[in-house]
């Protein structure tokens, strides 16, 4: 459809452009504006708001511009309605031009230069230097990596020491690489230090907070047993940390009323939405350090921005920081080299990227695969693919609109471990959680033969013909074994979205929906007191970020599609801990590795713009 052509039979997101589109024209009309800017103004504001809708943060001029105007002449027009003003003027309008050009929604540009103040500011803002026992315990928790390292960098022990020193950490970093033993290493030298300091974990879904606070027990058994029960014990989605209101958007904590904490740990945050981030940044109180973790590589927010990736963008480090790193982690100052920045930022000094994978080597299936992707050398992972030379990889080529028979077989097998922990069900919901988990159908895309829906579709109807006395298989949806994911947050019920439950019976027949409870145990629901939820044998790439499964199945779309990039790719290939099976046509594993994905967004021009404000010095405070 073409975005620009004025229909009633719109999706929700296009109908709100064209109502904000014609309320912009009436404002302009309101203000005195000339008629013959007015066309112009309402394809701005249109694609203004389409663009929000996509991911995109802004629209840059030189996307809006028709085929006889220049760039010059539309920012013209525009400014001549009234209704668009420039970012550095004092006067409201309800869109913005930026100094390159890129055109806003007023309150998006209002959350970037919030974003990039308060993180530059927080960058820029100097810490003592590190106490003598967070310094010896640093030595102590990474003395057994020196064997292993033969003499290269301990990036986990850098980007600790680095923590130590500042308010603001950023580390990027693929499964495996070790964000979660740097953290546990992390905390254990401030609570060695500051044994009463407030630390909160937190995450973008209950999943991937649950997961945290699960890997962080994991890893803390090298911490000191005194530091260990100093530990969180309890993660938070970040909607539940920040305090949900009765209106939306509206969150209890805010600059007025900040998070009473001293440490806050924010993974996956690639997941984060540039409106939650500023919220959440927002919400800290100064003196707070702020740890975010995530992968620059994975899929970006399904809400505007890629916050994550472009707070990444600059891991380098000044002379001055290797110096005192080098001191404080006895390594040479000419082994701390991290790599080139994609582009220079104000939070140079405090971002680290980890390269090194421990769960898988780069020279394995899953690990090879994913580099593949990431470099996009669409060519090369198809040709190795097909070679079919590690086990933990496998390439099922099929170009049929539907999945082929042999596809479809696959897919049931792949649950085949999990019918037989239903069948042999006691009352103990955990041997059939660990079954459920150890495979999953990921899919880009809901409709279609390829889609969630089909696909789900077709698994519960093998999964009531393998367990065929099934209490209430004829009645209605609910049957035992089926799993299903919440789709929307209930804080009442603590349920949150993504969390995902499977349908039981009790000891005397009766069905209950059965959900992990995050302080251990298990919680049981009716069916009828779910909030919105599906049916979870396959599940969306979006949905799956921050969860991991011993073997993944991903099912490619029949034909290229928008939503089938790199990032996508990426992302459902390193779902899997051990085995990954591509299934789909050649034609679409190549387009996606050939197309990254593009946010249009201002939020490093906003960082650079606060560096300036702050004089923030190269490699950051010092």
């Amino acid at each position: 459809m073409n975005p620009l052509d004025l229909r009633l039979d719109l999706t929700a997101e296009a109908e709100l452009a064209h109502g904000f589109a014609a309320h912009a024209v009436s404002w302009a009309r309101a203000a005195g504006a000339p008629d013959a800017c007015l066309p112009r103004l309402r394809t701005a504001a249109m694609r203004a708001s389409l663009a929000v809708a996509a991911g995109h943060v802004c629209v840059p001029l030189a996307e809006l511009v028709a085929v006889d105007e220049t760039v010059a002449g539309l920012r013209e027009a525009l400014l001549a309605s009234g209704v668009v003003g420039r970012a550095a003027a004092p006067e409201p309008r309800p869109l913005l031009l930026d100094a390159a050009d890129r055109l806003y929604l007023r309150r998006h540009y209002d959350w970037e230069r919030r974003l990039a103040t308060a993180l530059v500011a927080r960058a820029a803002s100097a810490l003592p230097a590190p106490p003598p026992a967070a310094v010896e315990r640093l030595g102590e928790l990474f003395a057994a990596n020196a064997a292993r390292l033969d003499g290269r960098a301990d990036w986990q022990k850098l980007a600790v020491a680095l923590a130590l020193e500042r308010r603001l950490t950023v580390i990027s970093g693929g499964p495996g690489t070790g964000k979660t033993t740097t953290v546990a290493a992390l905390l254990a030298c401030l609570l060695s230090a500051e044994p009463e300091l407030r630390v909160a974990l937190a995450a973008p879904t209950g999943k991937a907070a649950a997961r945290m606070l699960d890997a962080l027990r994991a890893r803390s058994t090298s911490v000191p047993e005194e530091i260990r029960g100093r530990l969180p014990q309890t993660s938070h989605t970040l909607h539940r940390l920040l305090g949900v209101t009765p209106q939306p958007g509206r969150f209890r904590h805010h600059a007025g009323n900040p998070l009473a904490l001293d440490v806050l740990v924010v993974d996956e945050a690639s997941m984060l939405d540039l409106a939650l981030a500023t919220r959440l940044v927002d919400a800290l109180p100064p003196h707070a350090r702020l740890i975010l973790l995530g992968d620059k590589d994975q899929l970006a927010a399904v809400e505007a921005g890629a916050v994550f990736a472009e707070l990444c963008a600059d891991p380098s480090l000044d002379t001055s920081c290797v110096a005192r790193l080098a001191t404080l982690t006895d390594t040479p100052a000419g082994r701390i080299a991290p790599p080139p920045p994609r582009r220079a930022t104000p939070l140079a000094g405090s971002v680290v990227w980890f390269a090194e994978s421990h769960r898988f080597a780069a020279d394995s299936g899953i690990g090879r695969l994913a580099a593949g992707i990431n470099a996009g050398a669409g060519d090369e992972v198809l040709a190795w693919l097909r070679e079919g030379a590690d086990s933990s990889v496998e390439w099922l080529a099929d170009d049929g609109d539907a999945p082929s028979a042999a596809v479809l077989a696959r897919l049931e097998q792949g649950y085949a471990g999990y019918f037989d922990a239903l069948r042999a069900y006691d009352g103990d919901p955990a041997p059939v959680f660990a079954a459920f988990d150890r495979f999953r159908v990921l899919c880009a895309v809901h409709g279609g033969p390829r889609g969630i829906d089909a696909t789900n579709e077709r698994l519960s109807r093998r999964a009531r013909a393998a367990l065929a006395d099934a209490p209430g298989l004829a009645v209605s949806p609910w049957y035992a074994g089926r799993p299903v994911i919440v789709l929307k947050n209930d804080y009442l019920l603590r349920l949150y979205n993504g969390d995902v439950g499977i349908c039981l019976p009790d000891a005397h027949g009766e069905l209950g929906v059965v959900f992990p409870d995050p302080a251990g145990g298990w919680r049981e629901l009716a069916p009828l007191r779910l909030p919105a939820h599906d049916t979870a044998f396959a599940m969306t790439v979006h949905k799956a970020q921050g969860s991991e499964f011993a073997k993944v199945m991903l099912l490619l779309p029949a034909a290229p599609v928008k939503v089938m990039t790199r990032e996508l790719l990426y992302t459902g290939v390193t779902r899997a801990a051990r085995e990954v099976v591509l299934a789909g046509p050649e034609a679409v594993l190549l387009a996606a590795c050939a197309t990254p994905t593009r946010r249009e967004s201002g939020l490093i021009d906003r960082m650079v713009e606060a560096g300036n404000a702050h004089r923030v010095p190269p490699g950051g405070p010092r």
